[in-house]
């Protein structure tokens, strides 16, 4: 068989929230996928934010060693887009093919693609249809295909009649009000929106004879844009949905419980295909998984933070068992600007977040404590445990250069950043100098 086509298709905002990880919010295409497919229980994004987490994904490094400390649309780039995925593959043969949101450049056009479709906006039904038509048409192959949707992003679409409020739940860290039950009732609304875009790009590959030898990647970016969930280091924040599907063991319906994160993907895709890795290259490759040849491929799992709309430096070391996180930044309460502006938002401001306090260390017990509620960093009962990770995580910081060791990392000339002690980020931003 000849090298399979890759379809890279991605969300924004959607984290696991999705029918196949068992979430009341019904993805019937994507649960499709996830049957024909392996679905990873515990992948992780690198950085919880937009452009960050894709760069992470694309270029199989973290965040702060790739140049993405940011959003590409305020003035953050890649140092070198040479390391983008789509310029390994095309010394393999395979031309690439962008439709829809890509986030991690301002132009498009210096990332690198041989083609860039132009849908109308980046709406599912929109890009889906683009999507579609390309497939339809016979591209040459092997072909890397990224389709991008804006959904579940931020304005959330109508609640229709599957979406009463009335019989809806909110994400676990918000609290169960009418306000909250209506946010996420739009959530839904907006996920119906993805999934039918997704299954109208799953069924014309269906359509075109393409399924069979191409390698689905289905993912997103990062949490929901609610608070406590997007842009932080939380697993509400972190915990993303990823669902393969096509050759190399990517089949089956499977479930893998194993700690896995976006920075695999790229070595995967150079295993698979059986091509020289990049020196770069930070993860480890999915197939020991797959194929059973082990059962864990990661003993922690590193994710971080440093802008966003506003600078919020913070670091985290993941274990099955502890999660540790520490903040750079000085700050005794939350950076609000981070936050999208919601309903549910307005409900934890109402309530007193802005002037909540934030402990600069924190440690979570995630056996006990999933839903990382109780710090147990002051407690002198798992100092040792608090030590470890600690000492772990500089280890980590050191061996990877990152800037944080320097001390605050400035953002590049520019760049549009707002005030850390705004409350939205649609309020007027400070350009860096």
């Amino acid at each position: 068989m000849s090298r399979p086509n890759i379809l890279y298709i991605h969300s924004h905002d959607t984290g696991r929230y999705v029918q196949p990880y068992g979430y009341p919010v019904p993805t019937p295409h994507i649960q499709r996928l996830a049957e024909q497919g392996v679905v990873f229980r515990q992948n992780f994004c690198a950085m919880p934010s937009c452009s960050s987490s894709r760069a992470a994904l694309l270029t199989g490094m973290m965040p702060h060693n790739n140049g993405m400390l940011g959003l590409a649309h305020r003035g953050w780039a890649l140092h070198d887009y040479k390391t983008h995925i789509v310029h390994t593959l095309r010394k393999a043969g395979y031309r690439s093919t962008l439709c829809g949101v890509q986030h991690v450049a301002r132009d498009a056009s210096v990332i690198g693609y041989d083609e860039i479709l132009q849908p109308a906006s980046g709406k599912a039904e929109e890009v889906s249809g683009a999507a579609a038509e390309f497939l339809r048409g016979r591209p040459p192959r092997p072909f890397f295909l990224s389709v991008g949707f804006n959904e579940t992003h931020r304005v959330f679409r109508e609640p229709g009649s599957a979406e009463d409020p009335r019989w809806c739940r909110p994400p676990d860290p918000l609290p169960d009000t009418p306000e909250t039950r209506r946010d996420m009732a739009a959530f839904k609304a907006s996920a119906r929106a993805l999934d039918a875009g997704m299954g109208a790009v799953f069924n014309a590959l269906d359509a075109a004879g393409l399924a069979e030898n191409t390698l689905v990647i289905c993912t997103t970016d990062h949490g929901l844009a609610f608070p406590y969930m997007k842009c932080n280091l939380t697993d509400h924040g972190t915990g993303v949905m990823l669902i393969l599907r096509g050759p190399g063991g990517f089949e089956g319906g499977r479930v893998c419980d194993a700690m896995v994160t976006h920075l695999d993907l790229f070595p995967t895709v150079c295993d698979l295909l059986e091509i020289e890795r990049p020196a770069w290259l930070q993860g480890s490759s999915l197939l020991p998984l797959v194929r059973g040849d082990a059962e864990e491929i990661h003993d922690a799992i590193f994710t971080e933070v440093t802008y966003h709309a506003a600078y919020e430096p913070m670091r985290a070391v993941r274990t099955k068992r502890w999660k540790y996180l520490r903040r750079f930044d000085g700050r005794a309460t939350g950076v609000m600007p981070n936050c999208d502006d919601s309903p549910s938002k307005d409900a934890w401001l109402a309530a007193g977040w802005r002037e909540r306090p934030v402990a600069a260390e924190q440690l979570y017990d995630l056996v006990f404590d999933p839903k990382e509620a109780c710090n147990l960093a002051g407690d002198a009962a798992h100092a040792e445990v608090l030590a470890e990770l600690s000492g772990r995580l500089d280890r980590w910081m050191r061996e990877t250069a990152d800037p944080l060791l320097r001390g605050r990392v400035p953002a590049p000339p520019g760049a549009k950043v707002n005030p850390a002690d705004g409350l939205s980020p649609n309020e007027p931003v400070v350009p860096a100098s």
